[in-house]
């Protein structure tokens, strides 16, 4: 029975990753356009268009891609099954974040491979500046990350979120200079203008993804939207007390929001720009925080 409600557990996260991820992106198109001056595509339309990939047969470029693309969809769905939902947790006691972290390169070595396989050189430019990238936003973020989990002394997400609760107070006022860092970085995170080198659809045609199409480039999609399940999750449980399952998806929707307005009005920068930024204001601010925290200087 034990098992059996494991599986339940796993499969409502998966659910609401699947469901909730597809309309916010659906009104994340939305906003973009009317900020732009657009109508944009209904909300659902992510939904069509996912289906619609999914049943068509696509072009393979050998076993290297095939299994490139399942590792990639793979280690991402292990991934998320180890985020807690705000106080749901499919796996009590075992949200910890090095095991995110550490299934969630998984997921990204998958995707690096079997692009890299098609023989495309916008795939491979595409991939080099995408693990260029995280050089430049893990860094900071990590730091920032570490130093929360050396104040609580606790790697488990679930007791930062519990320690948030009972002090009444959540983490993006108690560390606003790692909540601001983190921020900045969950923007690289997400592949969002600034910092949309990786893809730069006007110039190497949307780089890894070049070669996808049919049930290939469905699959990718799924994967994006639980990777993005992923990486705004973390934020809100870390630095918005994550909360119940439906103030938790209130404030995932908040943080999405911002995202997608930031990325409506902002320019890309060229990945060398984007590498150098992350390295001077927010790996310092990374730093300061620490500091802070290493000396008991929090709010």
């Amino acid at each position: 029975m034990a098992g059996l409600a494991t599986i339940v557990r796993v499969a409502e996260v998966l659910f609401t990753a699947f469901f909730f991820g597809l309309t916010f992106e659906g009104i994340g198109r939305k906003i973009t356009a009317r900020i732009q001056k657009r109508y944009g595509p209904p909300w659902y339309q992510n939904f069509i268009d996912v289906f619609k990939t999914l049943t068509k047969h696509g072009w393979t470029h050998g076993w290297i891609f095939d299994f490139g693309v399942l590792m990639a969809l793979g280690g991402v769905i292990a991934t998320l099954s180890f985020v807690p939902l705000g106080n749901f947790v499919a796996f009590p006691g075992l949200d910890n974040f090095f095991v995110i972290a550490y299934l969630f390169t998984v997921g990204a070595l998958g995707m690096a491979m079997g692009m890299v396989g098609t023989g495309n050189p916008w795939a491979s430019i595409g991939v080099a500046r995408a693990l260029t990238l995280m050089l430049g936003y893990e860094v900071p973020f990590l730091i920032v990350i570490t130093a929360l989990m050396y104040y609580y002394k606790t790697g488990n997400i679930s007791d930062i979120i519990m320690a948030q609760a009972q002090s009444g107070q959540w983490n993006i006022v108690k560390f606003p200079i790692g909540a601001l860092v983190a921020l900045i970085s969950l923007q690289g995170m997400l592949g969002k203008e600034p910092f949309e080198a990786p893809i730069a659809p006007a110039e190497i045609a949307s780089g890894p993804m070049v070669e996808l199409s049919a049930k290939y480039m469905g699959l990718l999609m799924l994967m994006n939207t639980f990777m993005e399940f992923i990486e705004i999750s973390l934020f809100v449980n870390f630095f918005l007390g994550g909360g119940n399952y439906f103030e938790f998806l209130l404030k995932y929707f908040i943080v999405w929001t911002l995202a997608v307005m930031i990325s409506a009005v902002l320019p890309r920068f060229r990945i060398e720009q984007a590498v150098a930024f992350y390295w001077t204001v927010p790996i310092i601010l990374a730093f300061v925080q620490a500091f802070f925290v290493v000396n008991g200087w929090v709010f």
